[in-house]
């Protein structure tokens, strides 16, 4: 993955003074720092690529723990606001006096997420202690006192976790009454592909890959929690109101267009820069580029502890929701990938195109083709990616106040996961000026990739900014203490 310490200096920086932080656990200071972006994220962050996914890539994993993470901050914070309310609990309003520093919003904040954090990742105990007593702060108090900031945390905490752990994702990996060897997140829907690894039966739908995991090993791919498509948002809609429509293009029937969309992502291919290469890699990693986006925001405006903690919750927010509705679309459409769809239409014939890692633009058998970033698995249609920065986009300019963004993010000579020591070529930067240009760019990187088709990103993009603003709403109505109580999110009955 690409090093936090080059992606975003600003965020590094903090990191490096919470690993200090760490070493002399009594000099953190509660008071004036932010153990969100000092303490929780440097903990969190790692477990989540380690634990859930090596590259952050897989979305409906990675999103559902940030977005439970930065739920249980929000509700955390909340006491020590004039109005706002949590989400999964109600615990009171603290005096005006404990909101003067960020003490007792730092101190909560780490609690909730200590807790959030054991339920998500039981196995990882040992470091989210270390977390704790790296602060200060002892792991074994249990208090659920609501005049104190750890009963607070606690409590918080506990709220996400039963507000969302039988919330149909099957985080348990009991559901149909399974009793023996969980399968954590396993599809509870009965999905099946009607194609296989290794035979095409339908060229308009989805097929799994077959992918090297190094040596002389292959995995074959199955759809990724399939029942995220069913699942209750965090802002209450009802997902079936936001269908997409069909993808036309990708239903070979209509041969003169499923051949045009697959014409151009080898066209792409065969033209890579590093500039597109770097930005594939960039936006598939949705820590990277999610998550740090909204951190550099919050931290560069100069935001208080709350108002950060409301941003962030609302960007993970409006992507874990989009997700939902992104995952219902896959669902219903099974639309074909376009390395399917090439080999389809071109079998052993040669094309130009990239070549793999180091190979640059080659003429190869159409049947050998793969795109520059390794097809995520789950169906093409729509672009989960560009949904995902068109709804954490439109989220954070409403929070915000407005598109401007400016958001610098270096990358180092051969930094690339794909191409590690060739790509990029030299250092570089790249500018974001405008939330619009950040979705717009995410959009394109998922063609850029090989991995979409345009149809289904410009989908994406289209649709997809409502959820920034559904999460946008919720938010403001949280804080301003009007929204109602909300019980835990359940699996739909079947």
């Amino acid at each position: 993955m690409l090093s936090i310490f080059r992606v975003l200096p600003v965020l590094a920086a903090s990191l490096l003074i919470g690993s200090a932080a760490k070493a002399e656990a009594p000099a953190y200071d509660f008071d004036n720092r932010n153990a969100a972006v000092e303490v929780a994220i440097q903990t969190i962050a790692p477990l989540i690529f380690e634990e859930l996914s090596p590259t952050a890539g897989d979305a409906s994993l990675v999103l559902r723990a940030t977005a439970m993470t930065t739920n249980a901050w929000f509700d955390a914070v909340a006491p020590y606001h004039p109005t706002a309310v949590g989400l999964y609990s109600r615990l009171g309003r603290r005096p005006a006096e404990e909101r003067a520093t960020n003490r007792h919003m730092n101190i909560a904040l780490v609690y909730a997420t200590y807790r959030v954090g054991l339920g998500l990742f039981p196995g990882r105990e040992a470091d989210l202690r270390a977390m704790m007593e790296g602060v200060g702060l002892d792991p074994d108090d249990t208090s659920t006192d609501t005049s104190t900031a750890v009963g607070i945390g606690n409590l918080a905490g506990l709220g996400v976790l039963e507000g969302r752990l039988h919330d149909g994702m099957n985080q348990l990996g009991l559901a149909g009454g399974r009793t023996a060897n969980p399968t954590p997140y396993a599809d509870t829907t009965g999905y099946s592909p009607v194609n296989t690894p290794y035979v095409l039966n339908d060229p308009s739908r989805w097929q799994p890959d077959i992918q090297r995991k190094g040596g002389g090993l292959y995995r074959s791919q199955v759809f990724v929690t399939p029942q995220y498509g069913t699942i209750e948002p965090l802002a209450g809609f009802d997902p079936e109101q936001f269908p997409f429509p069909a993808p036309s293009a990708s239903n070979v029937a209509n041969l003169s267009d499923y051949r045009a969309q697959a014409d151009e992502v080898l066209a792409v291919s065969a033209n890579l820069t590093d500039l597109q290469k770097t930005m594939a890699e960039y936006f598939d990693n949705k820590i990277v580029s999610l998550g740090f986006s909204a951190v550099d925001a919050g931290m560069r405006r100069g935001l208080s502890m709350f108002d950060f903690v409301a941003l962030d919750f609302a960007t993970n927010m409006a992507a874990f929701d989009a997700g939902i509705v992104v995952w219902q679309e896959k669902a219903k459409h099974d639309a074909v990938r376009p390395f399917s769809a090439i080999r389809h239409l071109y079998g052993d014939a040669p094309v130009t195109a990239w070549g793999g890692p180091g190979r640059g633009t080659v003429e190869i058998p159409a049947s050998e083709w793969a795109s520059y970033m390794p097809a995520a698995d789950h169906p093409e249609y729509p672009s989960a990616t560009a949904c995902f920065c068109a709804a954490h986009s439109q989220s954070a300019r409403r929070l915000l106040g407005s598109d401007e963004m400016n958001y610098v993010v270096p990358f180092a000579a051969g930094s690339s996961r794909i191409e590690p020591g060739q790509t990029p070529a030299a250092d570089f930067e790249m500018t974001f000026a405008t939330w619009t240009e950040f979705s717009d760019i995410c959009g394109l990187s998922r063609l850029w990739g090989g991995v979409h088709f345009r149809s289904a990103i410009e989908e994406s993009q289209a649709r997809c900014s409502v959820f920034g603003d559904l999460a946008a709403d919720y938010i403001e109505a949280l804080t301003d203490g009007t929204a109602p109580v909300r019980g835990p999110s359940l699996a739909p009955d079947r």
